[in-house]
């Protein structure tokens, strides 16, 4: 029955789909680029960047463990742990906005908190600086990217479209495993310059 409504209505969710995969990206990107500092008042929203390296390291391990079931043809188990991972990723990205919305850019190497890479904290981070921005811009990259997949992937799954789904999901799999190791990543090399 869900299986029908879902074919029946395809057309519909093909197309939130489409303004899904273009409005996240958007507002990712407009958070990025346009300072949004304080705009919900005093909310404290210091505890953000430590609970998405979390949602983004559980994500990794059900990503890595529906993969495992679905070798091992646990179907069941398989959807179970996509599911969670799905809402896992979706209040992590509920929570990234709310971060970006609220706290000031932290830059990488700034180890004096003044938001200004001057040579002498250059120097102490070297070549580090460069391996972050390089695992930082894919990973946003890569992020933007997979959302059309892992929601087509999702759609095919539910609608029994399963061969549909396969195809999507060569792709999608390897890029969502990749955002999700690469977010905690960021993380650790980001967060002893977070005040």
């Amino acid at each position: 029955m869900e299986q029908n409504l879902l074919a029946k209505n395809s057309k519909l969710y093909l197309i939130l789909v489409g303004i899904l995969s273009v409005a996240i990206p958007v507002v990712v990107a407009l958070l990025l680029l346009v300072p949004q500092t304080g705009k919900l008042g005093n909310l404290d929203v210091s505890a953000l960047p430590t609970l998405n390296a979390i949602l983004n390291s559980i994500t990794f391990c059900c990503l890595i463990g529906a993969f495992v079931a679905i070798r091992n043809k646990n179907i069941r188990l398989h959807k179970r742990l996509m599911l969670i991972a799905f809402v896992l990723s979706s209040i992590f990205l509920v929570s990234y906005v709310i971060y970006h919305f609220q706290a000031e850019s932290t830059k990488f190497g700034d180890a004096n908190g003044n938001k200004i890479l001057e040579e002498s904290e250059r120097l102490a981070i070297g070549m580090l600086r460069y391996i972050y921005y390089f695992v930082l811009i894919s990973h946003v990259i890569l992020a933007a990217v997979v959302v059309p997949f892992v929601l087509l992937a999702f759609y095919y799954s539910l609608s029994g479209q399963i061969a549909q789904h396969k195809r999507v999901v060569k792709y999608a799999f390897p890029i969502w495993v990749y955002v999700a190791f690469t977010g905690v990543v960021v993380y650790l090399m980001i967060s002893p310059y977070y005040k």
